[in-house]
C-alpha cells in the first residue's frame, strides 16, 4: 500500500497547481529515453528527413511500413536506402515495448503487460465488442491522482509516457490481431494514468492514430477520459475535435467525490461541472459520465436522485460501472438488484444511461491489477 504522507503530498501538489501556486516539491528529471519513431506526426517526420539530407516524400513510405505493413525492424523497410535505414535506427527506437505477459479471457478480452525501455511496466487491454475491437491504452507509468478505488495509483506516478509509447500499444495489439485477420476499430484512453496530466503526448498520439496515413482510426471511434483536471477540459474543448469525451464522476456531491477521488480537493465539483457545460456548449457534443458503483458508498436510490439533479440539462450519457474487486482496496460490488434500481431511477428522471458490459472477469481485469500482481515493486 502507498505511504500516506507521500499520497497527501501528491494531492497537495495538485491543489497548488490548481491555485497557480509553485509546487513545493522538486520534480524528478525526465528519463533519457530513445525517441520512438511512432511519436512523429507525418509533418514532423518530413521535417526530420529534410534536416537530415533526405527527401521529404520518404515520410509517406516510412508511414506505410509502420502503419500498413507494421514491420518490426528498420531493416525491413526495403524501398529505403541502407544509409537512411541506418540513420533511422541511430535516431529512433522502433520497439519500445516488450510483452511480459498476456492474459486472454474466455470472452476474448486480452490484457497485455508491457515492459518499457527503462524497465517500468504498463497495461494495455484489447476488448472485443459486437461493433469491433477496442484497445484501452495507458498514458503514464502509474498515476498521481489517487482515486481510492484504483490500483493504478499504487506507488504513485513514475513518469509520463512518450507519444510513441502510447501509439505503439495500439500497434502491438494490431500485430496480434493481424494473426487472425482482424483490426483495431476503436480506442479508449482509459488505461493507467490521467491522460490530461500528459496532455501534449496524448494530443500527439491522437493526431498519429487518427491520420489517414497512420492507423486511420476515426475520431468518433476514439474516447478520452479524465478524472477532472478543469483547465485541461477547457483546453480540450477549444481543440474542437470530434473525439468522444468522458468524465470519471463517481459521486453526485463534493463530499463523497472528495472521499472517492481526492483530486476533488484541487478541482471542486461546482467548478468541474462549469467546465463540462463549457465543453458541451463549445463543441455541441455530449459528455459521458463514468459512474462506478461501490457497494454501500455511492449506489443508493438517493444517490441516483442526487446525480440526476446534478447533471440535469447537460447533453450527456451515464455509463454505470459495476466495480471490479481489487484486492488492494476495500470496496465491494453493488448487488445486482441495486444496480438496476440505480439505473431505473436515472431513467425515470430522463437521464440517458447504460450499464457497462463486464470484460475479462476471469483474468486480472481490474484497473492496474495485473501490473500490481506481476510487478509489485513498482506499486509500492
Amino acid at each position: 500500500m502507498m505511504d500516506e504522507n507521500k499520497f497527501n503530498e501528491r494531492i497537495q501538489d495538485l491543489v497548488e497547481e490548481a491555485e497557480d501556486k509553485p509546487v513545493r516539491h522538486e520534480k524528478k528529471e525526465k528519463p533519457q529515453l530513445k525517441e520512438s519513431i511512432y511519436s512523429l506526426r507525418l509533418d514532423e517526420l518530413k521535417d526530420w528527413l529534410q534536416e537530415n539530407g533526405e527527401k521529404p516524400f520518404r515520410a509517406t513510405q516510412i508511414y506505410e511500413w509502420l502503419y500498413e505493413k507494421r514491420v518490426k525492424t528498420f531493416e525491413e523497410m526495403s524501398n529505403l536506402s541502407k544509409p537512411l535505414r541506418d540513420k533511422l535506427a541511430a535516431s529512433f527506437a522502433l520497439t519500445t515495448l516488450s510483452t511480459i505477459i498476456s492474459q486472454e479471457s474466455k470472452d476474448g478480452t486480452i490484457k497485455f503487460l508491457f515492459q518499457l525501455q527503462d524497465g517500468y511496466s504498463i497495461e494495455t487491454v484489447l476488448m472485443r465488442h459486437d461493433y469491433g475491437n477496442s484497445v484501452c491504452v495507458t498514458t503514464q507509468v502509474g498515476c498521481r491522482i489517487g482515486c481510492t478505488f484504483c490500483a493504478f495509483t499504487l506507488g504513485g506516478l513514475k513518469r509520463h509516457l512518450l507519444a510513441g509509447e502510447i501509439v505503439e500499444q495500439v500497434v502491438k495489439v494490431q500485430q496480434k490481431l493481424d494473426e487472425v485477420g482482424e483490426r483495431v476499430s476503436h480506442i479508449v484512453i482509459m488505461g493507467i494514468g490521467e491522460p490530461f496530466d500528459n496532455y501534449d503526448a496524448m494530443m500527439n498520439f491522437l493526431k498519429v492514430v487518427n491520420h489517414e496515413k497512420g492507423l486511420n482510426i476515426g475520431a468518433r471511434h476514439i474516447t478520452v477520459s479524465t478524472s477532472g483536471i478543469v483547465p485541461k477540459i477547457y483546453q480540450f474543448a477549444d481543440e474542437q475535435l470530434q473525439i468522444n469525451f468522458a468524465l470519471s464522476l463517481h459521486a453526485p456531491n463534493q463530499e463523497l467525490r472528495q472521499k472517492l477521488m481526492p483530486i476533488a480537493r484541487a478541482y471542486k465539483l461546482e467548478k468541474l461541472m462549469e467546465a463540462i457545460k463549457y465543453y458541451t456548449e463549445k463543441t455541441g457534443r455530449r459528455v459521458s459520465f463514468e459512474y462506478g458503483l461501490f457497494g454501500g458508498e455511492n449506489d443508493s436510490v438517493e444517490h441516483a436522485e442526487e446525480l440526476s439533479k446534478l447533471i440535469k440539462g447537460i447533453k450527456c450519457h451515464v455509463n454505470l460501472i459495476p466495480v471490479n474487486y481489487v484486492p488492494e482496496r476495500n470496496y465491494v460490488r453493488t448487488p445486482r438488484n441495486q444496480i438496476f434500481a440505480f439505473e431505473k431511477t436515472l431513467k425515470k428522471n430522463g437521464i440517458n444511461v447504460t450499464i457497462r458490459r463486464e470484460h475479462g472477469s476471469d483474468i486480472d481485469a481490474a484497473c492496474g491489477q495485473l501490473r500490481a500482481k506481476e510487478r509489485a515493486q513498482e506499486t509500492r
